[in-house]
C-alpha cells in the first residue's frame, strides 16, 4: 500500500437478547493481527503515506470499573503493541473527514456486521448499499498477502490449538457409546477448549447424521451401528484456530460395510496430505482426491465406468459435494470475510462452476508459510440420490441400485491441519487416532 491510509474498525459487543448481556466477545481478525488488542469500542488506522499507526478508543469510567475492575489506559494498551498515537474515539469523525478533504484515499476491507457498515455509512458518507463494493481491493490483496504466510508465532499458536483438540477429539472417541446424547459430547469438548483458554474456534460439529455437512443439531441419543462425525477446533486468546474431523463407530467397533468406506476416505486423506509442497496447485490435489474416492468407490461397486471422465463431468460429487479443504489461522476458513476467491483463487486460477468443485475454498498455488485443512469426505445424502436418481444423472457412472441399502450410511470425514514448509509440509499438532485401529483401540482402552 503507497498511498492513503487503511481504516480498521473493531467490532462491538453483540447482545444476545438485551444490551447487558452480550455473546462471547470476538475482535474483528485482521484488526488482532495489525494491532492485536481484543476489546470493542475501539479503531485502528494506517497511514500509509507516513508508515504512523493511530488508535483510537475512550478510557473507562468508574461505572464500568465497578462492573469490570481497573483496566488499562487506552495509552498504556497502544504502549503495549507499539502504537503512540491514541487519540479518543469521538476523534475518528474528524480525523477521517480531514484525510477525505485532502483528496486522499480510505481503504477498508469489506464489514460482515450491520454496525460496522452503519458506522462506515456515518463516519465515511457513503450509501448504506455501497459500503461493502466501495471496499478496497487493494487492501484486500495487501492483506491477504501478508496473513496467508504464517510466520513462526502463529504456527506455535495454531500448533498449540491443534493439541488442544486432540483431546477433544479423543474425549469424543471415548464417549461414543449407545445411550449418550450428542449434546453431552458436545458439552463436554466445548468445555475443554474453555478450560485451556479459549473458546472453540466454530460452532462444534457433532453428529450421528454425518450426512448433513455441517450439522449444529446435538440432540440425538447415540446408537450402536452409527457412525459419529465430530468436526471440532478450538481457538487461542490469541484468535488463531483448529480444525480437526474425526469419525467414530458408536459402541468401538466399525462394521465391515463402514470399514470399505472409512478405507477410502483415510487413503484420500493420506495421499493428499503427502502430496503438499511449495508450487503445486491446490486445485490438482483436491482432483487427485476425487479420483481416489471415485476409484475405491467403483471397486465397492458404487460407481462404474472410466472414472476419469466420471470426475470430469463431477458424478463423483455425489458423494464428495465439498472441497477438500481451505486456508486456516486466525479464522477458521481463513479470511473469508474478504472474500473467498481473493483468498483461494487469483488472475490465473479461477474457481469451477461445477457442482462440488464449485465448493472448493482453495484452488491456487500453495506457498511455504500456508496453513491449510485436508478433509476429504464420504457422504450417503438421500435427498441428492433421490434427486439425482429422477433426473437420470449420470447412470454411466452411478449404480444408484447398489446406493439402495446405504441410504442411512451417514457419512465419513477424517481432517488434519497441515502446514507447507519449504521442501513439503508437516501435519501439525498432536497425532490424533485415525486409522480403524487406533480408533478402535482408543475407544476400548
Amino acid at each position: 500500500m503507497k498511498n492513503g491510509i487503511g481504516f480498521f474498525p473493531g467490532n462491538e459487543e453483540s447482545p444476545m437478547n438485551y444490551p447487558a448481556n452480550t455473546y462471547h466477545y470476538r475482535q474483528d481478525s485482521t484488526f488482532l493481527y495489525f494491532f492485536g488488542l481484543s476489546q470493542p469500542g475501539i479503531a485502528g488506522v494506517i497511514n500509509f503515506d507516513s508508515g504512523e499507526d493511530y488508535l483510537f478508543g475512550n478510557d473507562i469510567g468508574v461505572d464500568d470499573i465497578i462492573w469490570m475492575g481497573d483496566q488499562l489506559s487506552m495509552k498504556e494498551r497502544a504502549a503495549s503493541v507499539g502504537v503512540k498515537k491514541v487519540l479518543p474515539m469521538d476523534k475518528l469523525e474528524e480525523f477521517l473527514k480531514k484525510i477525505i478533504s485532502e483528496g486522499r484515499v480510505i481503504h477498508y476491507l469489506p464489514p460482515y456486521r450491520g454496525e460496522t457498515i452503519i458506522q462506515l455509512h456515518q463516519l465515511l458518507d457513503k450509501l448504506l448499499d455501497s459500503i461493502r463494493k466501495d471496499s478496497s481491493p487493494e487492501l484486500i490483496r495487501a492483506v491477504i498477502q501478508l496473513r496467508s504466510v504464517k510466520d513462526e508465532c502463529e504456527i506455535r499458536e495454531i500448533e498449540r490449538m491443534v493439541d488442544v483438540t486432540y483431546y477433544m477429539h479423543t474425549t469424543a472417541m471415548k464417549m461414543a457409546h449407545p445411550g449418550v446424547y450428542e449434546r453431552e459430547i458436545a458439552g463436554a469438548i466445548e468445555g475443554i477448549a474453555l478450560s485451556n483458554g479459549g473458546p472453540v474456534a466454530f460452532p462444534v460439529i457433532l453428529t450421528i447424521n454425518g450426512q448433513i455437512l455441517h450439522n449444529h443439531y446435538h440432540g440425538n441419543m447415540l446408537e450402536r451401528g452409527k457412525l459419529l462425525v465430530v468436526d471440532a477446533g478450538a481457538e487461542s486468546p490469541m484468535g488463531y484456530a483448529a480444525d480437526i474431523t474425526r469419525t467414530t463407530p458408536v459402541g468401538g467397533r466399525f462394521s465391515p460395510e463402514q470399514i470399505e468406506i472409512y478405507e477410502i476416505v483415510l487413503k484420500t486423506n493420506l495421499e493428499s496430505i503427502s502430496g503438499i509442497k511449495p508450487g503445486i496447485l491446490f486445485k490438482d490435489v483436491h482432483r487427485r482426491a476425487s479420483m481416489i474416492i471415485a476409484e475405491g468407490l467403483k471397486e465397492l461397486g458404487f460407481m462404474k465406468g472410466d472414472m476419469e471422465q466420471a470426475v470430469n463431468a463431477g458424478a463423483h460429487a455425489l458423494f464428495f459435494p465439498h472441497g477438500l479443504g481451505h486456508m486456516l489461522g486466525l479464522d477458521v476458513h481463513d479470511m473469508e470475510g474478504l472474500g473467498e476467491n481473493y483468498v483461494g483463487y487469483n488472475d490465473k486460477v479461477k474457481r469451477s462452476d461445477q457442482f462440488g468443485t464449485a465448493y472448493l475454498r482453495l484452488g491456487k498455488n500453495l506457498k511455504p508459510g500456508f496453513v491449510l485443512t485436508i478433509e476429504p469426505g464420504i457422504y450417503f445424502i438421500p435427498a441428492l440420490i433421490d434427486l439425482w436418481k429422477k433426473e437420470k444423472k449420470f447412470p454411466e457412472f452411478i449404480n444408484y441400485d447398489k446406493l439402495e441399502g446405504y441410504r442411512d450410511f451417514g457419512g465419513i470425514r477424517i481432517e488434519d491441519d497441515v502446514l507447507v514448509t519449504e521442501t513439503g509440509y508437516k501435519v501439525l499438532g498432536k497425532p490424533i487416532p485415525k486409522t480403524v485401529e487406533e480408533v478402535e483401540e482408543i475407544m476400548n482402552g
